[in-house]
């Protein structure tokens, strides 16, 4: 096991947490927002465990100055959130729904009042369920539609916000969502597939692109997840490089790179048409990179592409969520991006935690050490690559609060805050202290 390394951020350095729209907001049915895809997969029986949805959620929609006084609270520099596309475009696209945009101009105004910079992400997977309806992300419409949404709220927050993401895990909501029918909208089709993973991608070029267009002096990137499978001993190398680069590769090849990698080209060169190359590498700013666990891959000529996850073995650390724990190929995975990539932006950690069973105790406190620890280590792993060269300039926790977990409901807790769903009490647990006292040593150092 590799020992800590010394763990000198620099005063620059940004600390901050993640949440994502469906996942806290709630009010799902107010001020004229309309149903997204994840509304409706919610209502689909068996869908998600306990039948949950994320019609309350924290209910952060009514209770967003209590939730940002905890982060000033934390001393984070940054909060990321997403804006949830179908509270300001009902039907996807049309006319701006002006109660939906009235809150993420409340929402931003009280986040810079505390001293937080916001960071917006524009897409975190709940497109509005009209558009999935003339085809969703296998339409290439849809890349139009999301440029006409990125502009609008541009325009009503970009006076304010001076760092824009365009999309949040990309492999996620394509692999999840229309190959393996676990997420939203549920489809099981590799033309699915592939058509949403190079629509995803000229989405996220050409809504840059965009906004590069509109004069404002703003950071613009986005967010990539990554746990490349070659990363442990023993691994199914053949495997594993394909797996990683027909998941994870396909969105920084294109963008950093301008193609495909060697294994997804063919299989997605019908999508491709002339010029896509040249919006979907439009220069980003910065790169957001969320890490979780490492994946085991091993080879099946009976499966779709030719590999097939497993589970890790019993013997090695895992979250409650059963995810590996495995800090040191956090470090081999982001070492990984800065060899393949000659060129390459600045990097923030923008998603980084891990979901465990919290105990409230009988005086109301919640010691959720294995999150300390889950973070601690990780933190260690971010210092390593950036002693490596690696050009890391911030970390943010996943996630602030307990929130609804997408297909596993409401069951595993990721928050540095616990969140009572009966009573939506906010109760910092003792990862939040840990990390607030780390944030205030780094900054003092």
């Amino acid at each position: 096991m590799r020992e800590p390394v010394p763990q000198d951020f620099g005063s620059d350095f940004l600390w901050g947490t993640s949440t994502a729209a469906y996942q806290i907001e709630g009010a799902i049915n107010e001020d004229g927002r309309g149903p997204s895809i994840w509304d409706v997969f919610c209502e689909q029986p068996g869908k998600i465990l306990n039948g949950h949805t994320g019609a309350v959620a924290c209910d952060h929609y009514h209770r967003y100055r209590e939730d940002i006084a905890l982060m000033k609270e934390l001393g984070q520099d940054v909060y990321r959130f997403s804006v949830a596309w179908p509270r300001i475009f009902p039907t996807g696209k049309g006319k701006l729904n002006s109660a939906g945009i009235d809150f993420y101009q409340r929402l931003v105004d009280e986040t810079l009042a505390n001293g937080i910079e916001p960071w917006l992400c524009f897409y975190h997977w709940d497109l509005p369920q009209a558009l999935q309806e003339l085809g969703g992300w296998t339409n290439r419409d849809t890349t139009g539609w999301y440029t006409d949404y990125v502009i609008a709220v541009a325009e009503k927050l970009g006076d304010r916000v001076g760092h824009f993401v365009m999309l949040n895990e990309p492999m996620v909501s394509s692999y999840l969502g229309h190959f393996l029918g676990l997420h939203a909208p549920g489809m099981k089709s590799k033309e699915a597939f592939l058509s949403a993973v190079h629509h995803l991608n000229l989405a996220a070029g050409q809504g840059l692109t965009a906004l590069r267009t509109q004069g404002g002096d703003w950071q613009l990137g986005t967010i990539v997840n990554m746990g490349l499978a070659p990363q442990i001993e023993g691994a199914d190398l053949e495997a594993a490089k394909l797996h990683d680069e027909i998941l994870f590769w396909p969105f920084l090849d294109p963008l950093l790179l301008g193609h495909y990698p060697e294994s997804v080209d063919p299989l997605i060169a019908s999508y491709v048409r002339a010029g896509d190359f040249q919006l979907i590498q439009h220069p980003v700013d910065f790169l957001g990179v969320n890490y979780y666990f490492p994946e085991r891959v091993v080879a099946d000529s009976q499966a779709a592409f030719g590999f097939r996850e497993v589970p890790p073995p019993d013997k090695v650390p895992k979250t409650a969520m059963g995810w590996e724990i495995r800090p040191a190929s956090f470090t081999d995975t982001l070492m990984a991006i800065k060899d393949r990539y000659l060129k390459l932006p600045p990097l923030y950690i923008s998603e980084n935690g891990a979901a465990f069973v919290d105990t409230v105790e009988s005086d109301g406190s919640i010691n959720d050490h294995e999150r300390t620890e889950y973070i601690q280590k990780h933190l260690s792993a971010v210092a390593e690559a950036r002693n490596a060269g690696v050009d890391i300039r911030g970390y943010f926790v996943w996630s602030l609060l307990d929130n609804f977990e997408w297909a596993y409901g409401y069951d595993p807790r990721f928050g540095l805050v616990h969140v009572d769903y009966a009573t939506q009490q906010r109760t910092p647990k003792a990862s939040f202290r840990w990390y607030q006292q780390f944030v205030r040593a780094a900054k003092e150092s």
